[in-house]
């Protein structure tokens, strides 16, 4: 008896079905009047499937499972197994006489690593977020406030007293949304918790597309840390990475003796960059286990959205290649067809089963409409990632002061795309690794300055349009390059410009969240317009920003450490504009110049009606409104 029906085979087989995680790996169940656990797994050109145990002393081909009429699925109903008990099976090829002892690809819970046998699991969490789902869709619409905190669960907070240990789901739930809370950000994205072999893969190079790692504990664990984070009014975004996966001899590498998840072909089969398997995107059976791995994180666990790591290199063949290694389109294009249209559905699956969430795509290219929908040509993402932003601006900064004025167009070249997508504004985690160093670290000038750019390149980012990503120890000023081994350095927080620098990103979140013209269009081209981006000498940007409603906010960032006084600029409306911000003000470690904002004469300035004369802090960014 199997728990998959004629309806299931159809969808499993055409590449539809998007709710596997309901028939495939170990589901508890009662048979015939019986407790037990049924166990199927997909392996087509298997010649034999067995499972084993802890139950049987791990003895191999004593209980083999039975074919699924001609489906490529195997089963098996064991009674008396239930949770907790650890398992894999071991697959017979009927090619090559090739034999291998594997996880379970459906497995929802893991060994703690380097173990690698699956564990029976259900769910058992029973949520207290209904608060949440109910508004989750008004909070995560384009005009929201979406402001995320990038997060890795094993180096947010250590132990050193107990071996600097990782805390677990439960002991991060309550630290995280303190922190959280106080920083003002409306979401966390954790970086992928799928379970993976390697640690310091930071979790990249998934082997269990359904399971939680447990290094951090069960997948009940799991569910009351996002729980926790939604009843104190915080979403939570995965990281998921479906571009490519580790060729551990326990994962889906190699499954049945073929390439079963893979490409065979090494030039479409194998990533160049991290040596792993990429997906066979065209093969219908793997677009559902893909499709029904991001809708159970989002079923199962109430996540808010999905981040897809490397779609860039999920759309080009020849990504990362050179000529002749990679193979071409039907039409002799470099664009994966399959890759594209699994992207497509995968989005058109997720927003018609979950419409409050959202889809971010990680891509790195000039690809057109990743953000747009489906029937207009795009691939049906809501958000993506600016990268260009990114590397633009931090190099920007990067240099000094002085040699600014030569670098201008680092910051207006976005106005020539910023319009063609809906962005996310990324300070990530791949910007503070591999002999990178911290944020703090790309900026220039002495100690002071470094610190004055830091809060001035936060204050810029909140500014301008697009959603907002930095990755935790960005608002510490952390002095030290990220590292997956070691703790965030909170006593920075006991020291005056570390602070300040906190309190800013803090103040920069709530106003972003509080002020309407700072979010309600960050999507739509009216939410922004430049006031003088020409002012190249003075290396000075003015810009106002528009909502659906509320007043306009008016920026102006100096990039110098020059103090400007009676500095000019054009405005929208008449009446008294007053400061709402200043990253140059005391409490946040500046040196306390005010902008001296006064009323607006009509004196037509910049495009604009009416003119200010204010004061321009050094190294700083104000923002202004009536």
């Amino acid at each position: 008896m199997s728990s998959f029906g004629d309806l299931d085979l159809f969808l499993f087989n055409e590449g539809t079905h998007s709710r596997l995680y309901e028939k495939l790996g170990a589901q508890l169940t009662v048979e015939r009047g019986v407790a037990g656990t049924r166990f199927s797994v997909w392996a087509p050109n298997a010649e034999e499937v067995s499972l084993f145990g802890d139950w049987n002393g791990w003895q191999k081909r004593r209980l083999l499972l039975e074919p699924v009429a001609s489906s490529g699925i195997w089963t098996i109903f064991v009674p008396g197994i239930g949770q907790g008990a650890h398992y894999k099976y071991h697959v017979r090829s009927r090619h090559l006489g090739y034999a291998v002892d594997k996880a379970d690809p459906f497995a929802f819970y893991a060994e703690v690593p380097p173990e690698t046998a699956s564990v029976v699991w259900q769910l058992q969490h029973q949520f207290s977020d209904q608060t949440w789902m109910d508004t989750r869709a008004a909070r995560q619409k384009l005009s929201a406030p979406i402001s995320i905190y990038e997060l890795h669960l094993g180096s947010f907070r250590r132990v050193p007293e107990e071996g600097n240990r990782s805390l677990n789901y439960r002991e991060l739930a309550p630290l995280v949304a303190d922190h959280v809370s106080r920083a003002g950000f409306t979401h966390v994205e954790l970086m992928p918790i799928t379970e993976h072999p390697f640690y310091a893969s930071w979790g990249y190079q998934t082997t269990g597309y359904f399971a939680p790692t447990s290094r951090y504990g069960t997948p009940d664990d799991f569910a009351f840390f996002v729980d926790h984070l939604h009843q104190r009014g915080i979403g939570v975004i995965l990281d998921w990475v479906p571009s490519h996966f580790p060729t551990d001899a326990h994962g889906l590498h190699y499954f049945d003796g073929t390439h079963l998840y893979e490409h065979a072909d090494p030039r479409q089969g194998h990533h160049p960059d991290w040596k792993s398997a990429i997906f066979n995107y065209e093969r219908n059976e793997v677009r559902a286990f893909l499709y029904s791995s991001a809708c159970y994180w989002l079923e199962r666990f109430h996540l808010d959205g999905i981040r897809v790591d490397a779609v860039a290199s999920m759309l080009y063949l020849d990504y990362s290649r050179q000529e002749g290694e990679w193979i071409p389109n039907a039409y002799g294009g470099r664009e994966n067809l399959g890759a594209i249209d699994f992207l497509r559905r995968l989005n058109k699956v997720i927003y018609e089963r979950f419409p409050g969430v959202q889809t971010i795509a990680e891509e790195s290219t000039a690809w057109p409409m990743v953000s747009r929908p489906i029937e207009v040509g795009g691939l049906g993402f809501g958000l993506k990632w600016d990268m260009g932003w990114m590397h633009d601006t931090l190099d920007y900064f990067h240099r000094d002061s002085v040699h600014r004025r030569y670098h201008h167009d680092r910051l207006t070249f976005r106005g020539l795309y910023a319009n063609h997508e809906n962005f996310v504004l990324p300070l990530s985690h791949d910007e503070v690794v591999h002999g990178k160093g911290p944020i703090f670290d790309k900026m220039s000038g002495d100690e002071w300055q470094r610190f004055a750019n830091l809060r001035l390149l936060y204050a810029y980012m909140y500014g301008v349009a697009g959603k907002k990503l930095l990755f935790m120890g960005n608002e510490l000023a952390q002095r030290r390059e990220w590292h997956h081994d070691r703790s965030l350095d909170w006593h920075l927080l006991e020291q005056a410009p570390h602070r300040g620098v906190f309190d800013c990103v803090a103040a920069l979140n709530h106003l972003y969240r509080d002020t309407p013209a700072l979010h309600e269009k960050d999507c739509e081209p009216s939410g922004f317009q430049w006031i003088d981006c020409n002012d190249v000498e003075q290396s000075v940007v003015s810009f106002i920003r528009y909502g659906k409603s509320g007043r306009p906010v008016v920026v102006v960032c100096n990039f110098t450490p020059v103090v400007r006084r009676g500095y000019r600029v054009g405005v929208p409306h008449a009446g008294r504009y007053q400061e709402r911000l200043n990253t140059d003000a005391g409490h946040f470690g500046g040196s306390g110049v005010g902008s001296e904002v006064g009323e607006a004469e009509a004196a037509p300035m910049h495009g604009q009606p009416f003119s200010l004369s204010i004061t321009l802090p050094p190294l700083a960014a104000v923002y202004l409104s009536l």
